[in-house]
């Protein structure tokens, strides 16, 4: 085959430094536009982009040039460094060192769609680590709790 195709589709989940709570609505949207743009500059469109003030879920197509590692360590150091430009609150800013990558199928976009857009609604009653440990028993993915938060 001469060509080479692919549609992997990735749900990235990761949190501010320390859950600190730093995404508020004064820069959420410009954020998420952000991280949006910093996706498709990797060639990675982006489906949805969302989350609360301390932490992202974003849906994307994984290009097939480029690796999961790569694409976060791109995306988590360009918005940083624009998060650190939008006043004192921001100065330093920081999103946490590690992150959760899940692979979907295309029959799962709407709901995954729909459930980064609730986002909101979802932490009024649970907490973003409680969420991250669902989403890691639903994937299958063992994990020790002592190096999963920084």
């Amino acid at each position: 085959m001469a060509q080479s195709l692919a549609n992997i589709l990735v749900h990235l989940v990761f949190s501010t430094k320390g859950r600190r709570r730093l995404i508020d609505g004064a820069i959420e949207g410009e954020l998420h536009r952000y991280l949006a743009s910093a996706c498709n500059t990797c060639g990675c469109p982006a489906h949805r982009v969302g989350g609360t003030e301390d932490h992202i879920h974003l849906l994307l197509s994984l290009s097939r040039t480029i690796t999961v590692a790569g694409l976060v360590q791109s995306i988590k150091a360009d918005s940083s460094k624009w998060l650190k430009t939008k006043g004192p609150r921001c100065e330093t800013f920081a999103w946490q060192g590690g992150y959760g990558a899940f692979s979907i199928g295309q029959s799962q976009v709407d709901a995954v769609r729909r459930y980064i857009a609730g986002q909101k609604e979802h932490h009024a009653k649970r907490s973003f680590q409680d969420e991250f440990r669902a989403l890691l028993r639903r994937y299958g993915i063992e994990w020790d709790e002592r190096y999963v938060w920084d």
